[in-house]
């Protein structure tokens, strides 16, 4: 059951409730520690919903279906010299599986977009 973008899951020993900013929190590392990727990206308007909103990362956008399923969308920078298409693969494997091991919600999708490449010094040095 979601409310305002809480889950809230009732089953034999009790309830359980999982926050919005847990979820974005669980999405937002999942997607960081994956290498090849530089940074999660903002567009102007979302520094402004940051500015008003105290359950907000950046780069991560969840919405749900009809049925209640997960939609995520990921806005990200990619370092030089890493295959685009791996990395968004490995995203969204690793965040769908941060998701489905800490909280039980049903993904539909989970939506890469990459934004830019960065080209820092330290990550140039490992070619």
């Amino acid at each position: 059951m979601f409310n305002n973008g809480d889950i809230y899951e009732k089953n034999e020993n009790g309830k359980v409730y999982c926050g919005k900013n847990i979820m974005l929190s669980i999405i937002n590392l999942s997607a960081k520690e994956i290498s090849g990727v530089s940074s999660l990206c903002t567009n102007f308007g979302s520094r402004l919903k940051k500015l008003f909103s105290s359950n907000y990362f950046e780069g991560v956008k969840v919405s749900y279906n009809k049925n209640k399923n997960l939609i995520i969308d990921l806005y990200l920078n990619v370092f030089f010299g890493y295959s685009v298409a791996d990395v968004a693969y490995r995203v969204q494997e690793n965040v769908k599986n941060g998701i489905s091991n800490m909280i039980s919600a049903k993904i539909e999708s989970i939506n890469i977009h990459v934004l830019g490449v960065d080209f820092s010094r330290e990550e140039l040095a490992k070619f």
